[in-house]
């Protein structure tokens, strides 16, 4: 009988665990959550994680061997630290090292872009409609912009940990300064928060994401000018990535991803920018939803497809 696989999703709200029967059969033996309340600290995040493990174990009566760990942040290979991580608490602590101490099994550690990549890729809509590709290129476009790199069935991290970092490639000086430190980001034009400062710019009106693609339908110029600018400008970062790694799938993720035209206008752009005169690649919509990420990280413990 196949070993059961165990994946954590390490959010700033919530962590989530899940317990999968194999690779081949992703529905769950046992999924839950608890509360992170980062507020309180990195020891205390260490320990809210051995508390849902334990609960987990009780819960299921099993056993992890080892235990996938998605994270908001990455983990320098060298340092064997975390950074990037927007729950800061996390950022210069040896996380890997403290979980393995807490939990006493053996942990891999993931961004969450690189688990949703996997996820997609084992289970979601790469496995469904391009089960033959090798090289997958996932994007996440919500409240950041990150992307994940599967090769194989594997995650390619890269040597400083950051393969995949898309969001701050620079694109545009229009996008202004980035919380990064530098300025005219993928981040600062693609991000949620990006498009609704833009329409905010040229209205004055504050908008959810959602308002703006509803007022756009309705003929709104400003918000149908919005979407252009994100179409214009998905297609010419997305060109950068697919000059570059020629991947057999790009997938959306995000709340951005949720916007029906990145798969018409937005997959024109990109057709228009790449260094061929055709676009061969599929860009799909992902299929898994918010499991993507609780999946993902039992996958980064389940080997290889």
């Amino acid at each position: 009988m196949p070993t059961a696989i165990w994946g954590i999703d390490l959010g700033g709200t919530k962590i989530e665990g899940v317990i999968l029967p194999a690779t081949g059969d992703p529905q769950p033996i046992l999924r839950t959550r608890i509360p992170t309340e980062a507020d309180k600290g990195y020891q205390h995040i260490v320990s809210q994680i051995g508390v849902l493990v334990k609960r987990m174990m009780e819960e299921s009566g099993l056993k992890p061997e080892s235990i996938g760990i998605g994270t908001p942040g990455v983990l320098d290979p060298i340092l064997q630290t975390m950074k990037n991580c927007n729950s800061t608490a996390l950022n210069g602590n040896p996380l890997k090292a403290d979980l393995e101490k807490e939990l006493g099994i053996p942990v891999v550690l993931a961004n969450d872009a690189n688990c949703f990549a996997l996820a997609e890729t084992h289970w979601g809509a790469v496995k469904q409609e391009a089960p033959d590709a090798r090289m997958v290129f996932g994007i996440i476009m919500g409240t950041g912009v990150g992307g994940g790199i599967v090769y194989n069935g594997v995650i390619w991290e890269g040597k400083n940990g950051i393969a995949g970092e898309w969001g701050h490639i620079f694109l545009d000086e229009s996008g202004g300064p980035c919380y990064c430190g530098r300025a005219g980001c993928v981040e600062t034009i693609l991000s949620g928060p990006a498009l609704q400062r833009y329409y905010t710019k040229e209205t004055g009106l504050k908008k959810t994401l959602k308002e703006i693609v509803e007022a756009a339908s309705q003929g709104e110029d400003a918000a149908i000018q919005t979407l252009h600018r994100l179409h214009h400008y998905f297609g010419k970062a997305v060109s950068i990535i697919t000059n570059l790694l020629d991947p057999d799938v790009i997938i959306v993720g995000g709340g951005v991803g949720n916007i029906t035209s990145i798969y018409t206008d937005g997959k024109a752009s990109l057709e228009k920018h790449i260094f061929n005169n055709r676009l061969d690649t599929p860009v799909l919509a992902p299929k898994l939803g918010d499991s993507a990420g609780v999946f993902g990280a039992a996958a980064l413990v389940a080997g290889p497809r």
